[in-house]
């Protein structure tokens, strides 16, 4: 589907000439005080062929506060890794460092998982 037509729902076509469509305001959630996120850190092998990555899940708040907090973990761990979708992946088994981490940025984190 097309950009333009991504929030179009469920309308084709109307007969109206006076007819404007409402586009549904999707409006990126506040990003909340570290205090008040609650982060799971666990290790992820599925469909990496093997390797291990570590994820974070949970984040709330905005695709570039996504993409902030990200970006300082792959610096202070030293590997590469992604931000999207409210989950960030970090190459490599860190999940005890990240989480050590996220505890002296005041972020509320766990490790989960085995």
């Amino acid at each position: 589907m097309s950009k333009k037509n991504k929030g179009l729902q469920g309308v084709v076509y109307s007969t109206d000439s006076n007819f404007t469509y409402d586009y549904e305001n999707e409006a990126e959630a506040e990003t909340l005080l570290p205090a008040q996120q609650n982060l799971r850190v666990m290790i992820d092998r599925k469909n990496r062929g093997g390797k291990e990555a570590t994820l974070i899940t949970g984040f709330v708040g905005t695709d570039a506060d996504l993409q902030a907090l990200g970006k300082t973990l792959k610096s202070k761990c030293g590997v590469g890794g992604s931000a999207k979708a409210g989950e960030i992946i970090i190459q490599g088994a860190f999940a005890d460092k990240i989480v050590q981490m996220l505890l002296q940025m005041g972020y509320k984190a766990k490790r989960a998982g085995g």
